[in-house]
């Protein structure tokens, strides 16, 4: 037993490949994994048209940013990230268009929000907030987000219903 800190590594290296601990290359293509998928539903019918994007992806898309105070933090919080609109003229929808955008969660609470609602100062798509990426247990990685400071139409029960976070889907429909 003279070697025994040989045996405790050799033990911590046995536990690390059996739990599947990423190593940097998997750490790597993490980042390149898919976040939000925007799915389209065609008013004619036909197969829904799928959209995947990843954090780089989301934030190669233009910038988002505005400060607001919300009911579930303690106050003023700077939030960035890609505005609703922005992100749905992205994948084809028209400024303008009616429909519903449903947003899904992780845990598959679902809301609904207007197509409406995806305007010039509207809501985003947030990845940051006071400047760092937020986790799944801080309502990360992805909150849709007004700025309710902005207007006293965004500070009503329906808009807080809509402000769905730990957001992983949409699916836009008539």
């Amino acid at each position: 037993m003279k070697n025994w800190h040989l045996h405790i590594a050799a033990l911590l290296a046995a536990v690390t490949l059996l739990c599947g601990l990423p190593s940097g290359a998997a750490q790597a293509s993490q980042s390149d994994a898919a976040v939000l998928t925007v799915a389209i539903k065609p008013a004619d019918g036909g197969d829904l048209q799928r959209h995947e994007f990843s954090m780089e992806e989301l934030r190669n898309l233009p910038v988002a940013q505005f400060d607001t105070r919300t009911i579930w933090t303690s106050g003023e919080q700077a939030f960035t990230g890609v505005s609703l609109a922005a992100l749905l003229a992205h994948v084809g929808v028209a400024e303008g268009q009616s429909g519903v955008v449903v947003a899904r969660a992780i845990n598959d609470y679902a809301v609904e929000i207007p197509v409406s609602d995806a305007t010039n100062g509207g809501p985003m798509v947030a990845y940051e907030r006071n400047g760092a990426s937020m986790s799944v247990r801080d309502k990360g990685p992805l909150w849709i987000v007004y700025p309710y400071d902005s207007d006293p139409t965004y500070r009503t029960e329906a808009v807080y219903s809509r402000s769905i976070w730990q957001l992983e889907e949409i699916t836009v429909g008539q």
